[in-house]
């Protein structure tokens, strides 16, 4: 998958390095300013080479990577990893963050599934409603 490639355009290696689905998804990602190459915001057809420093804000997970290759297509997961190196202390930040989110998330019907007719029921009457027996 590694091949030697000088240069690439930021919006084709986001998508390659899966960092977003679609090139449409990194295009818009891009133009958004969610995406700084050495510490300048730029526009999608920005040409990145190796050993650029490339700030990605997806969703709320801001990553900070350094360019390690290019790559002409887009392959498995295992193999875009590898195009990319990521400091131990950005990914220790950024999965505190991610299990902060995990605990602050609402509790309800969480781990039973979809909730049944009988539990929506419930939940829709509010906490003060008689229930029949």
């Amino acid at each position: 998958m590694q091949d030697a490639l000088e240069r690439q355009r930021i919006d084709t290696w986001l998508w390659v390095a899966r960092f977003v689905k679609t090139r449409a998804l990194a295009v818009d990602a891009v133009k958004g300013g969610r995406v700084h190459v050495n510490g300048i915001r730029v526009k999608p057809s920005k040409e990145i080479r190796p050993g650029d420093r490339i700030e990605v804000l997806v969703g709320e997970d801001r990553h900070r990577i350094d360019v390690v290759a290019l790559a002409r297509r887009r392959g498995p997961a295992t193999e875009a990893r590898l195009l990319y190196d990521e400091r131990e202390e950005d990914r220790l930040e950024r999965e505190q963050r991610a299990e902060e989110r995990r605990l602050a998330r609402p509790t309800g019907f969480e781990g039973a599934g979809r909730p049944t007719k009988r539990d929506r029921r419930r939940y829709e009457a509010g906490p003060g409603a008689r229930r029949k027996r």
